[in-house]
């Protein structure tokens, strides 16, 4: 496999001349590649925006916001929701011009969240090491734009990233970040554990953290709604394998095999499609289980690294990596978003170091476009059972076992190379005096 890397890193270093590099590291390149992608988006979306219409998951929210907005009638006040309470502020907030400008408040909403991102990246263009995540946050963007543009994650992978960056010099902020954007989509939750993990402010990032929760549950409960604080959790627990899940790949080569019993069906009370099968119930009762006692053993890797001074930074984001694409990869729920959970910390990452991340950053960018192809461009053949949409899913899908692999392999030798630093270190300490050391 290293030689499949060596090679990209051959065909990128003879493409990005040092020139090339050069224009690229300007803040006027970055600025004009910025509108310019952002122009596309909006080119793309004007014949939706212009007739007042709503693409991807868009039609959900707006019906929400106009519940709220015009009738009083809140998702997560007044009923039960899928989403945590948080999730509100945006729908909302694209809806306060009325329904026909919906789609054009949203997107400018996450255009204006997409610069502050790359602003953060590069420290507004004042940080040279910080082009190169910043270009690469950019190409996800453009592979994964349905539903970047169109779902909840376009608004909370970025705030991650600037949450990311900021960790360091500005802590609080950074915390206040991560927690906004798990109660508004659950999986920075994933972020915020490898931070309080490895971070030397864990007291701070602890107490931010739970102020603004804290503050979120007051304001539910002074609003008499507090037995919906929780529904996003109960919500999810009765749900079957989803077609896209890496789990449920199996039942779907059945069902496109046409295997007794085993079928893709639609789940028309969340809108989504699922798979049923022999032992799928089973293994759809078990897969939460598993997922957090994955997620529990690479806590417990995170906190041995950590005990034996492994470099934080780099334990941060491995760590976070492991955990997040553990979320995906045990997960019986699977939806092409999830993509977006992991580009901001493979991007941040890049910033640290190509070298070190170059196998993350380029699967990413491999499952980024074959996701795209997934859906929309070949999902309805794929509920039909086509064979090529299949082996799209099937090659995504194993890409992303391949991420979780790597990124736990990565933390578990972080952990073992700082074992080694420290015993080494230890045997150098109890040398007796004069033979620690040679002279020339």
């Amino acid at each position: 496999m290293s030689r499949t890397f060596d090679w990209i890193d051959a065909r990128l270093a003879t493409a990005l001349t040092p020139s090339r590099r050069l224009t690229l590291q300007r803040p006027r390149t970055l600025a004009l590649g910025f509108l310019g992608l952002h122009a596309v988006f909006l080119v793309a979306l004007l014949p939706t925006i212009l007739t007042g219409r709503v693409l991807g998951d868009l039609p959900l929210y707006r019906r929400w916001a106009e519940l709220g907005l015009g009738n009083g009638f809140w998702q997560g006040l007044d009923v039960a929701w899928v989403y945590p309470i948080g999730a509100m502020l945006p729908i909302a907030f694209a809806g306060i011009a009325g329904p026909l400008l919906y789609q054009l408040l949203w997107f400018l909403m996450t255009a204006a969240l997409n610069a502050v991102a790359v602003g953060a990246l590069t420290d507004w263009g004042r940080r040279r090491s910080g082009y190169k995540p910043a270009w690469y946050w950019l190409l996800c963007s453009f592979l994964l734009s349905p539903v970047g543009l169109l779902r909840l994650e376009g608004v909370t992978a970025p705030i991650v990233i600037v949450g990311l960056v900021l960790l360091a010099r500005r802590p609080v902020i950074a915390a206040l970040l991560l927690a906004l954007a798990t109660w508004i989509k659950v999986w920075p939750a994933a972020v915020f554990l490898a931070v309080v993990t490895v971070s030397s402010r864990k007291l701070t990032m602890v107490l931010t953290g739970a102020a603004l929760s804290a503050a979120v549950a007051a304001s539910v409960w002074l609003l008499d709604a507090a037995q919906f604080l929780t529904g996003f959790v109960t919500e999810q627990t009765d749900r079957a394998l989803q077609l896209e899940a890496p789990v449920t790949t199996p039942w779907v080569w059945l069902a496109s095999l046409g295997q007794h019993d085993t079928v893709i069906y639609e789940n028309f009370a969340i809108a989504t499609r699922e798979v049923s099968g022999p032992g799928a119930g089973l293994v759809a009762s078990l897969m939460t289980p598993v997922m957090f006692g994955a997620i529990a053993a690479i806590f417990v890797l995170m906190v041995i690294a950590q005990r034996r001074q492994a470099d934080a930074a780099e334990l941060l984001l491995l760590g976070s990596l492991a955990l997040v694409s553990a979320f995906i990869v045990f997960n019986k729920v699977g939806s092409p978003q999830y993509m977006l959970w992991l580009v901001p910390i493979v991007a941040v990452g890049v910033g640290r170091s190509w070298a070190a991340w170059r196998v993350p950053a380029v699967l990413m960018l491999a499952i980024s476009a074959l996701t795209t192809l997934i859906f929309p461009i070949f999902y309805l053949p794929l509920i039909d059972g086509n064979l090529f949409s299949l082996l799209l899913l099937t090659a995504r899908n194993g890409l992303l076992v391949a991420l979780c692999g790597w990124s736990i392999v990565a933390v578990a030798r972080l952990a073992h190379t700082a074992w080694r630093n420290e015993a080494a270190a230890g045997a150098r300490r109890a040398l007796p005096v004069g033979q620690g050391r040679i002279d020339g």
